[in-house]
């Protein structure tokens, strides 16, 4: 596909989600600018990147640092500058090259990570946003943090120099109805805003349950699929 051919083909998407967004809003008594698009983008190459730019996209989401930092320098090169954000479960050794690219990581689910990410952040110009990773059903293996964890890990977040708590990210359980984890969200969100001033941002909802985080209050949507397309490999 030409370059002008798949400009052309995300900005038809980039419409239908934006869309999408809207009447979410509208459904739930919401600003439409209540709420920002954050594009999933690992296995796109940095052309794809650079083209969502160009249409207005300021946010975007990797999950694996071996692939994200190559695509943000390219990125870089090519003249873009997006807020980076990392998604993906993020180990302790993988800090410092995070924190080469990203703004904001969405994934912080533990003391020591969140004490390591503090550590390499330390000194910068604008402290790293990082937001508590929940889990909603309590699966250690899908990430996240449960329980009182959850403010252990966010007074480790306000404790280290480098980072800004900003809020919380969270991922609808699989075989659950989505609304039904986004209310429990909910709730954690008002606790969380109710205890830390200033941590508002509640990332949830994709492609197939955006529509359920935005009534729930989600702040951003990570949205990959009805974006971009269906995943293959890296192109």
């Amino acid at each position: 596909m030409t370059d002008a051919g798949r400009r052309a083909e995300l900005a038809a998407n980039l419409e239908r989600v934006r869309e999408r967004i809207a009447l979410a809003c509208a459904a739930a008594g919401r600003p439409p600018d209540a709420v920002t698009l954050t594009a999933v983008t690992k296995t796109y190459p940095a052309s794809d990147v650079l083209l969502l730019a160009g249409l207005g996209v300021t946010d975007v989401a990797e999950n694996r640092d071996q692939e994200a930092s190559i695509k943000a320098e390219a990125v870089r090169a090519g003249g873009a500058r997006p807020r980076w954000h990392f998604v993906g479960q993020l180990q302790r050794n993988k800090v410092k090259s995070v924190l080469g690219y990203a703004d904001v990581v969405e994934s912080v689910d533990s003391v020591r990570l969140a004490e390591a990410l503090g550590r390499a952040a330390a000194g910068r110009e604008n402290p790293v946003e990082a937001l508590v990773q929940v889990s909603l059903d309590g699966d250690p293996a899908r990430g996240g943090v449960f329980g009182d964890d959850l403010w252990r890990v966010s007074d480790a977040v306000t404790s280290s120099e480098g980072l800004r708590l900003a809020g919380l990210m969270a991922v609808a359980p699989l075989g659950e109805e989505p609304g039904e984890a986004f209310a429990r969200l909910a709730v954690i969100a008002g606790q969380m805003a109710s205890r830390y001033p200033g941590a508002t941002v509640v990332s949830a909802g994709m492609s197939g349950d955006l529509e359920a985080a935005v009534r729930y209050g989600a702040t951003h949507v990570r949205i990959g699929t009805s974006l971009l397309g269906m995943r293959n490999s890296l192109r």
